[in-house]
């Protein structure tokens, strides 16, 4: 049941992504900003832990887990830490995938040639 419910939650971001290029003017860069303020804003409340509870990896693949994980970050230094944990959690959670994502782009630079 964990893998269907995987599926339906990241084709639902993914459709609503879709959606809301189809209809409106935003571009892509706006599409991925507005749905990582959302994951942020959801994880404030505790709503993106049920999601993640209930979808599992299907919650935690698209970018709305980025601001999730993001504010989870932030808030569980910022509980043990005060003020200064709140600047120092958020890449707690998210710096193997950005270096991840930094250093894969650099190795594929090298394999691929970029089109005119």
């Amino acid at each position: 049941m964990i893998y269907l419910n995987a599926f339906l939650f990241a084709g639902l971001v993914c459709m609503i992504g879709q959606i809301i290029l189809d209809n409106t003017k935003l571009t892509p860069g706006h599409v991925t900003t507005l749905f990582v303020v959302l994951g942020a804003f959801l994880d404030i409340f505790s709503i993106y832990d049920y999601f993640v509870k209930i979808a599992g990896g299907g919650a935690l693949v698209p970018i709305t887990s980025f601001g999730h994980l993001l504010i989870h970050g932030a808030l569980k230094k910022a509980s043990e830490l005060g003020f200064m944990g709140l600047a120092m959690g958020m890449f707690d959670l998210t710096a193997t995938g950005i270096v991840s994502a930094i250093i894969f782009s650099f190795f594929l630079s090298f394999l691929f040639q970029p089109k005119n």
